[in-house]
């Protein structure tokens, strides 16, 4: 169920491709939605006009049409809680003046999972694009023109999607900014703020709002005329073919993978979706190739340690290319998820066996080098239990408050609380240094990359793996994991506990 917000004039500015007049920019959004999987349209405007009248009769063979006039944006909202209410499935809310690429719409509407969640962009905030901050694959912090947002690292381009397990909250939330609308208790926000309003009222409640970044994609607000038209020329500027092939690759990955991996493996998505392999199917072969470098591992000759090393690289290339494979072709499944998490571990020590016993094999040393084979497989273990805990913490209390929001009750900051006092609760030391680290050495700077690195993702294990392996032997390999390992997981408990009690 998508809610268009057609309360501004901007929903009526005419659009062009460049060849031919093509309607409004209300028309052109909801032909888009047309395309994913909307089942219906609720479109708030502020008149009973004679274009709303025409969207009323196009309602055959496709997703239902329905107009709901609003005398303001208290009514607005309002009629986003009782939309949140009826509903049964995830519910977006966008802006009718909204011009963006369908691509960019379908990364989060067109998503399997779907998500409650938000397309999230880079660049400088605007009256139409307020900031929001993003950490560890959620939205932390939303503004709006009345909420402020520390550390700022993206901006809101307007599209908002809640799914289902949240649409009680959604409703509450919609339905105290009512009252505080009403009662001229919002500053100075605009009636264009709606999505903006219902973003920072989730993220306040707890709710766990995934941001889905847009890259080289568009999507954004058109505040007139000559916005919109740029807006438009921009969108052709974009191949939108390429746009999909590029998102399917991940941004927030480690130095290793984004650089010697992604970089060449992008170009495998597209003929492994045309000879119809599944995702399935690709992490099928990594695991093989696992399997044959172990058995390579196992020889204990330097020969046999350099081919190990290569088929371990290529499984690593094809344990990438699975996810980004399912992302190209948005075949998505929770066994695919368990699949591509129990086949990494079962690499991963398929290969320390294999170390291990090529190791024996040539210098008849046994105790130690199993003793080190498990040392390293405990550690990694127990990072995983600590990853996997505090996730699964995190979920549960983003759950709960879910569940907390259905029900009246304060907020943990008010809803009409000065931006300056909202903003002097601050954070942790240990947050704001890193934030200030992120800040001075840029979005992608030394260290941004550090802290990728120094956590020892899978990337830079089966890097270290392969090129201590190739270069000398199983013993050194085990004591550069443990070593690395150790200190990794100190920084990882440390920083678990400095978001716990900030």
């Amino acid at each position: 169920m998508a809610v268009v917000l057609a309360t501004s004039p901007a929903a009526g500015l005419p659009w062009s491709d460049g060849a031919r007049s093509e309607g409004s920019l209300l028309e052109r959004l909801t032909a888009q939605l047309l395309t994913l999987p909307v089942r219906e349209v609720l479109i708030v405007v502020r008149s009973q006009d004679a274009q709303a009248g025409e969207w009323e009769k196009d309602a055959d063979g496709g997703p239902r049409h329905q107009i709901c006039v609003s005398d303001g944006l208290a009514e607005d909202l309002r009629i986003v809680a009782k939309t949140a209410r009826a509903s049964t499935s995830p519910v977006a809310v966008l802006a009718a003046d909204l011009v963006a690429h369908t691509e960019a719409l379908s990364l989060l509407l067109e998503h399997p999972a779907r998500p409650t969640g938000a397309l999230v962009a880079s660049g400088d905030p605007a009256p139409l694009r307020p900031p929001v901050r993003t950490e560890w694959g959620r939205v932390v912090s939303a503004g709006t023109s009345f909420h402020e947002v520390e550390w700022a690292n993206g901006t809101f381009r307007g599209v908002l999607q809640v799914g289902e397990a949240h649409l009680a909250g959604l409703a509450d939330i919609a339905e105290d900014l009512a009252d505080l609308a009403q009662r001229r208790h919002l500053g100075r926000v605009g009636d264009g703020e709606v999505p903006e309003l219902l973003l920072t009222g989730l993220v306040r409640a707890g709710v766990q709002v995934h941001p889905v970044t847009l890259d080289t994609l568009h999507c954004g607000r058109a505040g007139s005329r000559p916005a919109a038209e740029r807006a438009v020329r921009e969108l052709a500027d974009v191949d939108e073919a390429q746009a999909r092939l590029d998102a399917a690759v991940k941004s927030g990955d480690g130095f290793f993978t984004t650089y010697c991996v992604s970089s060449w493996s992008r170009h495998l998505i597209r003929p492994a979706a045309r000879l119809g392999l599944t995702p399935n199917t690709v992490t099928g072969i990594s695991v093989a190739f696992a399997a044959i470098a172990a058995i390579w591992f196992s020889d204990g000759g330097r020969a046999g340690l350099v081919v190990g090393a290569v088929a371990l690289y290529l499984s690593f290339v094809l344990d990438c290319l699975d996810g980004q494979l399912a992302r190209y072709t948005r075949r998505f499944s929770p066994l695919g998820s368990w699949l591509d998490a129990i086949s990494d571990r079962l690499k991963e020590y398929l290969v320390y066996v294999g170390l291990a016993a090529g190791y024996v094999a040539v210098s008849r040393e046994p105790w130690e080098i199993w003793a080190l084979a498990v040392g390293a497989m405990i550690l990694q273990t127990v990072r995983h239990m600590v990853d996997f805990s505090y996730a699964g913490a995190v979920a549960d209390r983003a759950r709960a408050a879910g569940l907390r929001a259905a029900a009246p009750r304060p907020m943990a900051v008010p809803w009409d609380e000065a931006p300056a006092a909202a903003a002097a609760k601050g954070t942790g030391s240990v947050l704001a240094l890193s934030r200030r680290l992120d800040a001075v050495s840029g979005a992608r700077g030394v260290a941004y990359w550090a802290k990728k690195m120094i956590v020892l993702p899978i990337g830079e294990r089966m890097a270290l793996i392969s090129v201590t392996a190739a270069l000398f032997d199983a013993r050194v390999t085990f004591l550069a994991l443990l070593g690395w390992g150790a200190v990794a997981l100190a920084y990882t408990a440390t920083g678990r506990m400095a978001r716990s009690f900030a």
